[in-house]
């Protein structure tokens, strides 16, 4: 088999061959880090290495599972054991994949090379008390290959490899250094698509303090406004339901002013009287359309509002949904494009809300323990359904 280390662009090439013992290289999404990773490993087990692959759950390792089956299709001097998710070679080198989330498999075992894919989504335990001595016996090397998380674990083995160590190295790979133009033209799209937070930690790598919370400039937004109706100005209606533990809310925002213009919130109150309340509000400032979450009985209570003819319209959360939900609302936040209210409930939300990365690498929002999101997810509504929702007669002349 023809070595394939070649087919490493040049700065992945040096990369690759460098002497520092563990290469933690903080990079964007969609940079490459697969196909880096992919390459190097079946390079080094067609010259006859060990090699470890981990991601953080068995999940975020089938790309990798593809990536290497395409490239080794039909190749008669590697044996593929999907079982156990290992291709042995005839020259005695091996690539077998492993995850965080059961490292008793590597205890043991011991490589010339173990690449961690999406390092900082696994646990620092696991790294250093489990994949570090794996390499012992064969003085073998480490690579650390993610997207950054704030200031854990991986930041600072990141660190550590600028401080002109012998046995560390570290490099910063944004996605705009992927040579697709479609990779390069969606990281300059996502400036304007998600917060400056995210835009910085996904697309350009960078090491973004976890402390702060989501949202950013929230006081900035707060204006002093009339919560009387104004028949000159369009209004539609955030709605996210509870009932006992959190507390259903109705969030009132002007389109054309993009400010909210009140907050209702409802705990320990039955549907039915919910349901009056917001028809009471469509009574008032007759919005032009209600976005409402319909996830678990928020469904019938839509579907209840819709029977009165009600603009309602359900929207449906999910991690996926409720990422871009909260990044647009961020955005509107951090480039002063709402304005809020001064209300208690939702401005303490605002402020203490958090983000966490889920081991599938996904961003997972909410409040912290103890606390509650009702208002949160309102507002985002709302601002979402003044965004998107726009009347036509708006844009007429």
């Amino acid at each position: 088999m023809k070595p394939v280390l070649t087919q490493l662009r040049p700065d992945q090439q040096t990369i690759a061959r460098g002497s520092a013992v563990v290469k933690i290289i903080a990079c964007g999404r969609r940079w490459g880090k697969t196909t880096l990773g992919g390459v190097l490993a079946l390079a080094m087990a067609d010259h006859g290495a060990e090699v470890a692959w981990v991601a953080p759950t068995f999940a975020n390792s089938r790309p990798l599972w593809r990536f290497m089956e395409a490239m080794l299709h039909g190749h008669p001097l590697v044996h593929k054991v999907a079982s156990d998710r290992t291709l042995r070679f005839d020259g005695g080198g091996r690539v077998t994949i492993y995850t965080g989330e059961n490292d008793v498999a590597l205890r043991g075992e011991a490589f010339d090379l173990c690449i961690v894919d999406e390092a900082a989504r696994i646990k620092e335990e696991t790294y250093t008390d489990v994949i570090m001595p794996t390499l012992a016996d064969r003085a073998g090397r480490c690579i650390l290959i993610s997207t950054p998380k704030g200031h854990n674990w991986f930041w600072k083995e990141f660190n550590r490899g600028l401080e002109n160590s012998d046995f560390y190295y570290s490099y910063t790979a944004p996605s705009s250094a992927n040579p697709l133009d479609n990779i390069k033209r969606a990281s300059e799209l996502a400036k304007a698509q998600v917060s400056e937070r995210t835009y910085r930690q996904e697309w350009l790598a960078e090491f973004v303090e976890d402390g702060g919370g989501v949202f950013r400039g929230v006081d900035k937004c707060v204006k002093e406004y009339s919560k009387d109706p104004d028949r000159s100005k369009t209004y539609v209606i955030g709605v996210d339901w509870g009932r006992t533990n959190d507390a259903t809310v109705f969030v009132v925002f002007c389109i054309e002013d993009k400010q909210v213009v009140m907050v209702e919130r409802l705990l320990d109150v039955a549907y039915a009287p919910q349901l009056y309340a917001l028809m009471q509000l469509y009574n008032i400032y007759r919005p032009y359309v209600i976005l409402a979450e319909q996830n678990s009985m928020g469904a019938p209570l839509v579907e209840a509002l819709q029977q009165k003819e009600l603009p309602v319209q359900g929207f449906t959360t999910t991690v996926h949904t409720k990422a871009s939900l909260i990044d647009m609302l961020a955005l509107g936040i951090e480039r002063g494009d709402i304005g809020l209210i001064d209300d208690h409930h939702l401005l303490m939300e605002l402020k203490a809300y958090e983000a966490d990365r889920t081991p599938t690498g996904l961003l997972r929002y909410g409040a912290p323990p103890g606390m509650h999101d009702d208002c949160v997810i309102a507002c985002a509504l709302a601002y979402r359904a003044g965004t998107y929702n726009v009347p036509t007669i708006l844009f007429e002349a």
